[in-house]
């Protein structure tokens, strides 16, 4: 079974500046098609914080994606190429393609009458510059690719496949869905069976059931969130799945029959408008 990690690169998502919208991202793609991802980190712009997560990742079960975001431009907090190519014992190579689009930007900027020294071409030359054994990939019409990196064969034999792609989140999901999800993601994992369930007690309520079907069905996975109504999510095989959703329906429906049942959910219908009612007043005072 396919799975992956991902380590998200900026200083300005540990500022709070920009959200991490990429890893979000990942993690819906990937549950569609099966393929769990198993743990983010988000690190500095940092050659030893990046290598840490990388080397982190790169001992968990095989085969993995490991994905990587941001950190791959040509700013001098630009580090993520340079990172992984350590990480991997790898030297830094110039990709061909990539600086043919480096030196038509060079000849642009020169044309728009910027300075453009050895410093300013070697400093945007360094988004060509990537993990030796690299592959590219590519979106239609898009200028930054990403690449990937085979370790042990990469994630199709059993090893690990280094994704590295920009943060830029437009540039992020079109290469995503283009050029990742259908080479290295679809078809790895069988898509899993998912059941929600609603209801309207308290997490609590159910505890014993919840507890009881983790037990018997240790493949299944079961999320249960707060909110109104109450959401219960069950993911796995469908067989289990199925037998895991009877039992957690018969639960609520015990309830729902239930004086004790009736008794919560009518307190929590009378909390809820009783906030409503202080809402409606606090709009009335302003």
């Amino acid at each position: 079974m396919l799975a992956a990690s991902m380590v998200v690169v900026g200083d300005e998502i540990l500022g709070g500046y920009v959200p991490d919208t990429n890893s979000q991202l990942v993690a819906r793609r990937l549950q569609e098609h099966g393929v769990e991802l198993s743990c983010v980190h988000v690190v500095a712009d940092d050659l030893a914080a990046i290598d840490e997560a990388l080397t982190a990742e790169l001992a968990r079960s095989r085969p993995r994606l490991v994905f990587t975001s941001g950190g791959i431009g040509s700013t001098p907090d630009d580090l993520t190429y340079e990172a992984v190519a350590a990480s991997l014992g790898r030297e830094l190579v110039e990709d061909p393609t990539i600086g043919a689009r480096i030196e038509e930007a060079v000849g642009w900027s020169r044309e728009q009458g910027l300075e453009v020294t050895d410093a300013f071409t070697w400093h945007l030359g360094r988004m060509a510059r990537i993990p030796a054994g690299s592959r590219l990939l590519e979106r239609e019409g898009g200028w930054a690719p990403g690449v990937a990196v085979d370790v042990d064969g990469g994630s199709d034999t059993g090893g690990v496949t280094v994704v590295v792609l920009p943060g830029v989140p437009t540039e992020f999901e079109a290469l995503l869905d283009q050029a990742v999800v259908p080479r290295l993601v679809a078809g790895r994992n069988p898509r899993p069976h998912v059941r929600e369930l609603t209801h309207r007690y308290p997490e609590s309520a159910l505890n014993l059931v919840f507890a009881e079907v983790i037990e018997r069905y240790p493949e299944v996975k079961l999320g249960s969130y707060p909110g109104r109504p109450m959401l219960v999510r069950l993911r796995g095989p469908r067989e289990p799945v199925d037998e895991a959703a009877t039992r957690i329906a018969g639960a609520i429906a015990a309830l729902d029959d239930s004086d004790a049942g009736r008794r919560i959910a009518a307190a929590r219908a009378a909390r809820a408008a009783a906030r409503a009612a202080r809402h409606d007043t606090h709009e009335e005072d302003a």
